[in-house]
């Protein structure tokens, strides 16, 4: 860990000091930070290998939902983040609820010593094999700049990685338009890291997911005594991407007041935080996605079209999974490489008959759904992933003697529960996040995760 560079949050200074004094020994670099608001902007001009964070802050004694919310806003600018969340006031319960959530780790305060450095060693080397596997992806088939995103494997992914090396080096805004789980955001993290703004801050928001009353206030700031909760002046997304590149996720699902604010802000270039009259010039690359089809919803008079106009200069179209069956071969391999790894399973690779029966299949859930089933297959299967009886397509259960099995002849559990209910609201409502999240009565960030999760 001695190269690592690690961020402690936490309001109380003592617990910073401590745990500083502790890690400094072990690790390159710890920073210390006691205000949370401070986030984005230390997220968006450093890079940690671990972020360790306080679940309970002033304005929240003992509950941990303002942990988990600060936890949610470090995962939307970085989803790959190691977050390791630490509390005095846990218990099982909330660990559970943590690691669900999307963090790598939970340690209670006061925690002991040998146990909380393993926890940092561990997080810390989680994020190193993360960067070896993405260097290990196929070389020949992705460019310079795309990380090694997985999404972007394949021989038919070419034609985007094409566009994307030519619509890089330009300030030219681009609408990425597919089906979830395609890989829209990894495409806009590409378009970034091969533009002349590659060392400047990359902010990524789920603008879908902004109520009326957050929407100004997460994206253009706020100044202290503006509302009731605005205790300090604060910059907005625009404003920590100054210089850099914003991507607005889910921006069909934007209403009609949201779309005339941010067509404003994009016209005039600058940004009034709430509460102020001052304007303030921002100079961003934008970058906006969505699985909608806005042309239709145009017409519908569900979007503007001189919104429209402003965001798609350069138009990407990624194609679903099912489109391209070549892709699904090299794509599994990646994936059957990555997890024998990680679970330490000698797993030689993927057998014939299985490859053919994942090429039929449609894959609603597209690159993630297929992700998530190899992982599956890795934890429970032999030496070689081989063919049986497909009963349950929509999620492969591979059993130890190799042979697929469907879920509903396995235990039931309420995995397999969640995951079907899931499943059944997407298909009702047709793909819209903002529905079924609805419908299930939990935040867009959380079905997110789910759907993450899932593979679906």
């Amino acid at each position: 860990m001695q190269d690592a560079k690690l961020l402690l949050v936490d309001d109380d200074p003592d617990v910073l000091l401590a745990a500083r004094l502790l890690l400094k020994r072990h690790v390159g670099a710890v920073d210390i930070e006691k205000n949370p608001e401070k986030l984005p902007f230390l997220l968006n001009n450093n890079r940690y290998d671990a972020i360790v964070l306080d679940m309970n802050f002033q304005r929240d004694v003992s509950s941990g939902r303002e942990g988990f919310a600060w936890l949610d806003r470090i995962l939307d600018i970085d989803p790959k983040a190691r977050v390791v969340l630490f509390t005095a006031y846990g218990d099982v319960e909330m660990a559970v609820r943590a690691i669900k959530a999307g963090a790598v780790d939970f340690v209670l305060k006061p925690w002991q010593n040998d146990k909380f450095l393993d926890t940092i060693r561990g997080a810390v080397n989680g994020k190193k094999e993360e960067v070896e596997e993405r260097d290990d992806a196929p070389k020949t088939n992705r460019k310079k700049g795309s990380s090694g995103s997985t999404s972007i494997i394949g021989n038919a992914m070419r034609p985007i990685l094409e566009t994307v090396e030519q619509v890089a080096p330009t300030d030219a805004n681009v609408l990425i338009l597919g089906e979830n789980g395609t890989g829209k955001d990894l495409v806009a993290r590409a378009i970034h890291e091969n533009s002349h703004r590659k060392d400047k801050p990359f902010v990524s928001v789920d603008v879908g997911a902004l109520t009326e009353s957050l929407f100004e206030s997460e994206l253009f700031g706020h100044v202290k005594g503006a509302f009731t909760d605005a205790r300090d002046d604060r910059a907005g997304r625009f404003e920590e991407a100054n210089g850099g590149t914003i991507f607005l996720d889910e921006i069909g699902n934007l209403t009609p007041s949201q779309q005339a604010r941010l067509l404003t802000v994009l016209q005039q270039r600058q940004v009034t935080r709430v509460g102020s009259n001052k304007a303030r010039a921002i100079d961003v690359r934008l970058i906006c996605a969505t699985n909608a089809d806005l042309n239709e919803r145009v017409a519908e008079r569900g979007f503007r079209q001189d919104l429209l106009y402003r965001i798609n200069t350069i138009e990407l179209n990624l194609p679903p999974l099912r489109e391209r069956p070549s892709d699904i071969g090299p794509l599994a391999e990646f994936f059957l490489k990555k997890y024998a790894k990680q679970y330490n399973r000698s797993v030689s690779g993927l057998s014939p008959a299985l490859l053919a029966e994942m090429k039929q299949y449609r894959w609603p859930g597209n690159v993630r759904e297929l992700q998530h089933a190899v992982e599956r297959a890795v934890i429970l299967a032999r030496p070689e992933l081989t063919s049986g009886t497909l009963l349950e397509p929509a999620n492969f259960v591979f059993r130890k003697d190799g042979n697929v099995a469907s879920p509903v002849n396995e235990t039931l559990q309420l995995e397999d529960m969640e995951r079907q209910l899931i499943q059944q609201a997407m298909q009702k409502h047709r793909g819209s996040i903002t529905d079924v999240a609805r419908e299930l009565g939990v935040s867009r960030q959380a079905l997110y995760r789910r759907l993450e999760k899932f593979g679906l």
